[in-house]
């Protein structure tokens, strides 16, 4: 079974309600074979990201740059993921009450330095969360479950 792996900081409740949506999307019915594992930042693990076919990225922009928490993670898993992630699928969702573009620069600058694939744009949203936002985050969860599935199948054959 796919393993989709969702590394996330959930500061407030904008990023919660983002985070709700995109754990809606990536366990919806129509994406088959894909077990949907949620760590928060601060506990996600070098196994965690090593068992994954893909990741989802969580975090809010703080003073413009990505969570502490998320750097944290980066810290934990750069060199003993390094090597074996390659290529691995990736989805970025960040929340910032005026400005998202830094945090997002430096998730994905990490991420390309990680050789991961950007499976989609980044979703970035600033103030209120919009019915259009949410459903940007169910979408992202369900296209990068479907990427762990792929890429699952992809390393069996």
């Amino acid at each position: 079974m796919a393993r989709l792996l969702i590394v996330h900081h959930t500061a407030s409740p904008t990023t919660q309600a983002m985070l709700e949506a995109v754990l809606e999307g990536a366990r919806t019915d129509d994406v088959e074979g894909v077990e949907v594992l949620t760590r928060p930042a601060l506990g996600a693990t070098a196994p965690d990201l090593l068992a994954a076919d893909a990741v989802v990225l969580g975090t809010p922009a703080n003073i413009g740059y990505m969570s502490g928490a998320l750097k944290h993670f980066f810290d934990t898993v750069y060199y003993p993921c390094l090597a074996d992630t390659a290529g691995l699928p990736y989805g970025l969702y960040v929340h910032g009450n005026s400005d998202t573009a830094g945090a997002v620069r430096a998730v994905e600058s990490v991420a390309k330095g990680m050789g991961w694939r950007r499976h989609r744009p980044a979703l970035a949203v600033t103030g209120e969360l919009t019915r259009a936002d949410r459903e940007a985050c169910w979408e992202l969860g369900a296209v990068t479950a479907l990427a762990a599935v792929e890429r699952e199948g992809y390393h069996q054959e």
